[in-house]
């Protein structure tokens, strides 16, 4: 394992266009801050609207040839480059704690988590089928083909810097296609140090291209505008992903949108409560509630509240918070000061409308983002913190009478990305898995993410699918040909 030093002089500080590493033609770069003291790690290049036409055009040049290559050959890069992160683990962890501030326990899960992306599309590869069969009329035959859709955009937010860009890139090569990736401007060093690995995994020159810059829109319309992108995949907010899909319209592209969430969790009062707290520390303090799976609003039967909430805010005291190299952190820095806004404001907004904070509440004093771990319990209706992703250590709880009343709090909102229920009845589990509106459901556990299953969600929380069986059909198109009868 490098030490910090070390590991920030071997990512790469360049963009990568086709197989090589080339510097940005803003001359003042990007600087990448670590969140925990406000120091800068490194700076690397600031890629503009040329350079991301450049990296375009490298990703068309090479895009006939990645189609053409035999998925089994496609699949064993993808496989190669696992092993290599498996044996990198601890490097791409340091880096992901430095640039995010998650804690490093958190970070290796990430690693974890994003390598199965590139196991699982490495095994997808050699398993895209179409059909072949007689039409019903007896005078033809029906022959279905699944082909790469063409070169892709891929943007990904700061969160979760690795996992995000692989759960893209896998199934994109997996598929035949060639990428343009951008990363956040807040974390892009880790999708760097990911594109040397691809290279040193056998990936072709011009099959993968990454862009970085602090000019996102800048970069990014000229690329989306480009009629020889036919792929355009994010991962953020909303507001920026309804933009994209008015941008992408003009040529049509097919389009995977995975935006923001508010997700509820819902602990009924025949809930095992034991494994409903322990659920609800991960499902909001994984990630320190940097994540768009991060359960947003608590709604407890009104018999049990009140034990919950006592019960979390005892766990919720004992988090440490700190730099996340540091031994036995928790809860990590928010990833820059907007954030720590942000959470202050939804916190304040509460207790002014009369909610009761039970412990922390407030950002910390000196180097870093740091805002302390919250519970806040008889949250009002009509509540920012209920109608806005937190994306912080702010857990807030809301009673509910019935099954009907939790039901119609927990779809109160445009978003329908993910939810949770403890409950031990079994048929009310099986009717909450028809009633909550969202794409994904955690019945009884506090984390639902994984490379084998179908990760998206429903109304504003965006298109498409990412991960699963699922998630390579999204880089392709399937093409229908009726041949005559061979035996007429």
């Amino acid at each position: 394992m490098l030490n910090e030093k070390e590991l920030l002089a071997d990512v790469p500080a360049g963009l990568y266009i086709a197989g090589e590493w080339a510097e940005g033609e803003r001359p003042a770069g990007l600087k990448v801050f670590d969140p925990a003291t406000g120091e800068l790690l490194k700076t690397i290049a600031d890629g503009s609207p040329a350079d991301g036409i450049r990296a375009l055009d490298a990703a068309v040049a090479a895009a006939d040839d990645w189609a053409a290559t035999a998925p089994r050959a496609r699949g064993e890069i993808l496989r190669r480059a696992f092993d290599l992160l498996q044996e990198r683990a601890d490097d791409f962890a340091l880096l992901m704690t430095l640039e995010m501030g998650k804690p490093l326990a958190e970070a290796r899960g990430e690693v974890t988590y994003g390598g199965e992306f590139l196991r699982w599309f490495s095994e997808e590869s050699v398993r895209i089928t179409g059909r072949y069969g007689t039409n019903p009329e007896g005078t033809g035959r029906i022959i279905v083909t699944q082909h790469p859709v063409g070169p892709c955009f891929l943007i990904t937010p700061w969160n979760f810097p690795l996992a995000m860009a692989t759960r893209k890139i896998a199934p994109a090569l997996a598929a035949g296609c060639t990428v343009v990736i951008k990363p956040a401007a807040l974390t892009p060093l880790t999708t760097l140090y990911f594109a040397k690995l691809m290279a040193d995994a056998g990936l072709p020159a011009g099959v993968l291209n990454v862009v970085t810059t602090t000019s996102s829109g800048a970069v990014s319309s000229p690329i989306i505008a480009d009629p020889r992108l036919r792929k355009l995949s994010f991962t953020g907010s909303t507001p920026v992903g309804r933009a994209l899909l008015k941008e992408a319209s003009e040529n049509v592209l097919r389009t995977s949108m995975e935006l923001g969430g508010n997700a509820p969790f819902v602990v009924f009062d025949d809930a095992d409560l034991d494994r409903a707290v322990d659920g609800a520390m991960l499902a909001k303090f994984r990630n320190i509630g940097e994540a768009c799976t991060a359960a947003n609003r608590f709604i407890v039967h009104e018999s049990v509240v009140e034990e919950f909430a006592d019960r979390v805010t005892d766990r919720v005291r004992r988090l440490k918070v700190g730099r996340g190299t540091e031994d036995g952190v928790a809860i990590g820095p928010l990833i820059d000061g907007k954030a720590v806004a942000k959470a202050s404001e939804l916190v304040s907004d509460a207790v002014g409308r009369g909610a009761r904070l039970r412990v922390g509440g407030s950002a910390i004093d000196g180097a870093g983002s740091f805002f302390e771990p919250t519970v806040i319990s008889d949250v009002a209706p009509g509540s920012e913190i209920l109608r806005e992703e937190i994306f912080g250590p702010v857990l807030a709880i809301v009673p509910f009478r019935d099954e009907d009343d939790a039901v119609r709090i927990a779809n109160d909102t445009e978003y329908g990305l993910v939810s949770y229920a403890y409950t031990r009845d079994l048929a009310r589990g099986q009717r909450l898995i028809e009633r909550l509106q969202t794409g994904m459901m955690g019945l009884n556990v506090g984390v639902v993410s994984n490379a084998a299953a179908p990760f998206g969600g429903v109304k504003q929380s965006g298109l498409g699918r990412e991960g699963g069986f699922e998630g390579i059909h999204e880089y392709l198109s399937t093409k229908y040909t009726l041949t005559p009868d061979p035996f007429a």
